[in-house]
């Protein structure tokens, strides 16, 4: 039926009336689908104030549950209502309090357009989203629709856009909101999301719809865990898993982009048609269909909006980050198949770490046995000398956790580096790693080697230098 693409208006709309839910998710899961088989959205009440769309954000924040808050939501939640404007403070003649827990809806602030309210509501909703037991209350209390609002809303605003799409993908984990999910006219915005000509915004597309297909999926992608091949349903048998893991200030899709835009494109890039915002979706896939290619992402600033939550720096560290991932990972489904690892920088300690705490858990042993080969990039085994240039420049390379764990000859990466060749001396497993030779640029004044030669590939590793 995906296929039909010469129907009359009216053909389609008769058979969108007719589908159920079920045929919904699959035809929105479907290559090449005609979106006039999907019914638009139940209309929304028409709302003409910010006021009134600033009241409903408050409304749901505040009907959620306050039982296992943690520091950030609560930090999020603040920021968010220290943005409200002026004319609502006038309009409540008072302050304003989240569940009780004394964060004061301030005063003194002047007035501030409602998408920058909005980013730091979300942020809370989204770590909400997180916690098995307030998925419940985001749906029983307008959450769909609210989201939905600002989603259609703020068209002009991808950030907005995929966070509310990582919340939908957040509550489509949990098969008794389905109905809900679909009912509120989301997956006509889903499927018109797949058609985006940005892999960001088609890979959150896609992962919401995953967990809502249960039909052809088994496994459940959870938050910071992207399926960039296959997108759609397919009938090809998947041979293997590739998991790309980035490193530190990178993401799941703009670390594996080919070039920067708003550089001088080189010969071999200067054709538009040739250029790749995501190489392992955009020719990996062409090149291995057989492959599941899988992109990991884990903060290293907590939001989007570059704004850091104090009380998150515990969740930085790798110990917690490699347990987070391998756990992820599981639900995924990796370790059913063959498995080979793609890592850069910070994101090769990772996969390290994860395999080496795999090694040591029973349940977590087919990570260890499907593992077939590991591709290290530019990652920092012996640690970097970018710690100790953001000792020296704060303003451009804050000292966070992360950048402390991979200081230079650091005792703990010894350890780990140790660990690993121990491990990985009776596994039967291929092992690479590429090093760089030229300087990175990081920021507008400063251009070092991140990771020197020396540090990228020693021991077991087989090194190539990149020049």
């Amino acid at each position: 039926m995906a296929g039909i693409h010469y129907w009359r208006d009216y053909q389609y709309r008769t058979v969108a009336q007719a589908c159920d839910r079920t045929t919904t998710i699959g035809l929105a899961r479907s290559k090449d689908v005609d979106l006039r088989f999907f019914l638009p959205p139940p209309a929304l009440p028409k709302v003409d104030d910010n006021r009134v769309l600033e009241d409903e954000i408050r409304q749901l924040l505040s009907s959620l549950p306050q039982t296992e808050l943690d520091h950030c939501i609560k930090y999020f939640t603040s920021l968010a209502l220290r943005e409200s404007s002026q004319s609502l403070v006038a309009q409540r003649r008072g302050l304003w309090c989240f569940g009780g827990n004394g964060l004061p809806y301030a005063e003194s602030l002047s007035s501030v357009p409602s998408e920058k309210l909005e980013a730091y509501s979300l942020q809370a909703i989204l770590k909400h989203s997180r916690i098995s037991t307030h998925v419940d209350s985001i749906v029983s209390h307008g959450g769909l629709q609210l989201l939905q609002r600002i989603y259609l809303l703020r068209k002009d605003s991808q950030k907005i856009q995929r966070s509310i799409m990582r919340v939908i993908g957040n509550l489509a984990l949990y098969r008794h909101l389905h109905v809900s999910i679909v009912d509120s006219g989301w997956i006509t915005l889903l499927a018109e999301a797949m058609k985006s000509p940005y892999v960001i915004q088609t890979s959150h597309a896609a992962r919401a719809l995953a967990n809502l297909d249960r039909d052809t999926v088994s496994e459940k992608y959870p938050d910071g865990v992207y399926v960039l091949h296959p997108q759609h349903r397919t009938s090809q048998l998947i041979k293997a898993d590739i998991l790309f893991v980035h490193g530190l200030l990178g993401a799941a899709f703009k670390t594996w982009r080919q070039q920067d835009r708003d550089q001088r494109l080189d010969e071999s890039t200067a054709q538009e048609e040739n250029y790749t915002e995501c190489w392992p979706k955009d020719w990996l896939a062409v090149d291995c269909p057989t492959l599941r290619i899988i992109s990991v992402e884990y903060d290293t600033h907590l939001s989007d909006w570059n704004v850091k939550c104090p009380e998150d720096n515990h969740r930085k560290s790798m110990a917690y980050r490699s347990s987070e991932l391998l756990n992820k990972l599981k639900m995924a489904g990796v370790g059913k198949r063959p498995i080979i690892w793609v890592s850069h920088s910070m994101g090769g300690l990772l996969v390290k770490k994860m395999l080496v705490n795999a090694s040591r858990d029973e349940d977590m042993q087919d990570f260890v046995k499907n593992t077939r080969g590991i591709a290290f990039y530019s990652v920092p085994h012996h640690g970097s000398r970018l710690a100790e240039y953001s000792v020296n420049a704060r303003l451009l390379l804050f000292p966070s956790i992360e950048v402390k764990e991979l200081s230079k000859d650091s005792p703990a990466l010894k350890e780990l580096n140790d660990e690993f060749l121990e491990f990985a001396k009776s596994k039967d497993f291929k092992v690479i790693s590429f090093a760089e030779t030229l300087p990175t640029q990081v920021g507008s004044m400063m251009r070092l080697h991140v990771v020197p030669a020396e540090s990228a590939g020693k021991y077991i590793y087989s090194t190539i230098t990149i020049k």
